[in-house]
Order: C-alpha cells, then sequence, then structure tokens
C-alpha cells in the first residue's frame, strides 16, 4: 500500500520533543461494563453510561449516545433524540458516530434511503448488522466486535468487521475504531467524494458557527474552516457542553490505510475523517488520495481513536497520545 507523504508531522513532533508531556497510563481504575440492550449493546463505567453501539439507526449501525467522564452528550441529540438547543435539523444521515461513504461501486451509502443519487435508486442501500461477534469487559476497557454488511437490495456489495475498544485515562474516555472492510463480492471501490467517512456530529453548543467559543484544530495548526481538506495526523474540536468546557479529538493511526488521512470537518459541527476525497479539498502538493480499489478477496483496514476530554489538553499532548496511540500503549 502507497501512502502518501507527511506534510507536517514532523514539525510537530520537535515540538513534543521539548515540552513535559502528560502521561495517559496515570489512571484512575474504572470499572467497565458490556451489557445487550433492545437496540444493541452498551458500555457503561462504574455503572454510568458511556457508549451504546446501535445495530440499526436510519440505514446503518451507529454508536449513541457517546458520554464522557462529567457525563455529557458528546454528540448532537438529533435525528435519534429530540433536536436541543443550538442544534439544527440539517443533514438527518449525520448521526453521532458512524462510518459511511457516499461513493461505493457508484453507489451512495452516506445519505438516508430517501435520496436519489447518479440516477439510481439508493433508498436499497443499507450496512446491515450481520451479528455480535464479541462483547466483553475487563479491568482495563470494554470490547465490542461486529459483523456487517453493505447491501445493494438483496445484494451484497462488501463485509466488514468493526472491532470498538472503549478505554478511560483519569477524565479521557477514549474509542478506539477499527474496522475491516472486505471486498466479498468482488472488485469494490471507494470513490472520490468528501461525503465521507470515518464521522462525528460534535454537539451543537460545540461547532464553530455557533460562536460560543467552539474550534477546530489539527496538528499542522490549522484552524475552523482552514482545516477542511486538509491533511493531519490528528483533529481536535472544542466548545462548551453543558456549559462546560469540552473536547473530542480523532488520531488517525499509523495502520490505518491512507495515514494521515484527510479531515472532511466543517464548523457547522460535522467532524470527519476521509482518506478518499481528492477532488473536492484542497489540492495540496504531494498528497494523492482520491478512490481506493479492494480487490476481490482482499481487505482494507481503517483506525482512529476517538477521545472525549475536557478541552485542556495541549497539541504537545495530543502529539503524545497519537505516538503512544502508535506505539500500542493506551
Amino acid at each position: 500500500m502507497v501512502r502518501p507523504r507527511f506534510a507536517c508531522l514532523s514539525c510537530c513532533l520537535v515540538a513534543a520533543a521539548s515540552v513535559p508531556l502528560a502521561n495517559p497510563r496515570l489512571a484512575t481504575s474504572a470499572e467497565f461494563a458490556v451489557a445487550t440492550t433492545p437496540a444493541g449493546c452498551a458500555v457503561t463505567v462504574d455503572g454510568k453510561p458511556f457508549a451504546e453501539y446501535v445495530t440499526k439507526s436510519g440505514h446503518q449501525p451507529i454508536v449513541w449516545p457517546l458520554v464522557d467522564a462529567q457525563g455529557r452528550a458528546m454528540t448532537r441529540s438529533y435525528p435519534m433524540g429530540p433536536r436541543l438547543a443550538h442544534e439544527q435539523d440539517d443533514h438527518p444521515h449525520h448521526r453521532s458516530l458512524w462510518f459511511a461513504h457516499g461513493d461505493v461501486n457508484g453507489r451512495d451509502f452516506w445519505l438516508e434511503h430517501e435520496s436519489q443519487h447518479r440516477g439510481q435508486d439508493d433508498r436499497k442501500n443499507s450496512i446491515v448488522h450481520r451479528e455480535f461477534v464479541r462483547t466483553d469487559a475487563r479491568d482495563d476497557g470494554a470490547v465490542i466486535v461486529t459483523r456487517n454488511d453493505w447491501m445493494v437490495g438483496d445484494k451484497r456489495l462488501l463485509e466488514d468487521q468493526r472491532t470498538l475498544r472503549f478505554g478511560q485515562r483519569d477524565e479521557v474516555r477514549w474509542v478506539d475504531f477499527e474496522i475491516v472492510l472486505t471486498a466479498s463480492d468482488g472488485d469494490v471501490t471507494f470513490g472520490d467524494t468528501k461525503e465521507g467517512t470515518f464521522s462525528i456530529r460534535v454537539p451543537g453548543t460545540m461547532k464553530v458557527d455557533e460562536k460560543l467559543g467552539g474550534q477546530l484544530t489539527n496538528d499542522c495548526g490549522q484552524t475552523d474552516a482552514e482545516a477542511w481538506g486538509r491533511e493531519a495526523t490528528w483533529a481536535n474540536y472544542t466548545g462548551p457542553v453543558d456549559g462546560r468546557p469540552a473536547g473530542i479529538a480523532i488520531l488517525c493511526h499509523p495502520d490505518s490505510a491512507r495515514y494521515p488521512t484527510r479531515w472532511h470537518a466543517r464548523t457547522y459541527g460535522l467532524f470527519a475523517a476521509n482518506p478518499f476525497a481528492l477532488h473536492d479539498f484542497p489540492k495540496d502538493d504531494g498528497i494523492k488520495q482520491g478512490p481506493l480499489v479492494i480487490p476481490a478477496g482482499e481487505s482494507v483496514v481503517f483506525r482512529y481513536l476517538v477521545m472525549l476530554h475536557g478541552s485542556d489538553l495541549t497539541p504537545e499532548q495530543l502529539t503524545d497520545w497519537q505516538q503512544r496511540y502508535a506505539a500500542g500503549s493506551l
């Protein structure tokens, strides 16, 4: 697999080396539990909600709610729940935390069923939960593993296996999301479109456009709208939630295909890693992404760490987390 050159990681590593870094392994012990629910499978910490894996919301599996260590919901409530203050009813396909793409063999798995795309009836497109492979909790976290089928009516285009690892270090909760996409039924092409891919819709009060103090940054020092479409190893969305500072960071693992990813991250609240878009994004020299073909029988892996924090993590600390994530030492 050919990866694009690193546009800005070296400057971040220099900065990280010159600043004393927090050690995320200094953790307060917490008791994790996993339980079956009518909607799927829920993770709790010390008996309090952390996350629920929902097997079907709209046309796909999602994670909702996603709750930080202070008990705050860290994604938009709409459309799964009531539309809260500062939320808009735009983009109903933006469902908390999810993985989908707008061009898979020419079919749209990003928008909701009622959409029409490229003259095809995409109401037949869905990502269907097949089974839970594993659900368990340990002293240091919880794990949920699922298998899913990407369907056009009764025809499967591909399958995936998702592994979600849940953990907590002090006041930082995290979800390590790994997805293995397998071309089980013939060649699969993930097309060149900005509509994707690993995504979170942040709370309404956090989004930059609400002008309540929200900010989007990345490890290259780009902020807000400037960060859209850029290549970065991590990105961080911060702003108030329930009247207090909060943050969501997404880190791209070095083993993830097309690391470091580009970001379909918007000031209105969409926060997404998109390793496929090219023509929609800024034309950065040396960055070559665009369509990705998975030959029949082969697989591609994408992996991202979602961190729920109190917005007080510095860029140097986030780069330290990135290095620990890469080293497998969370």
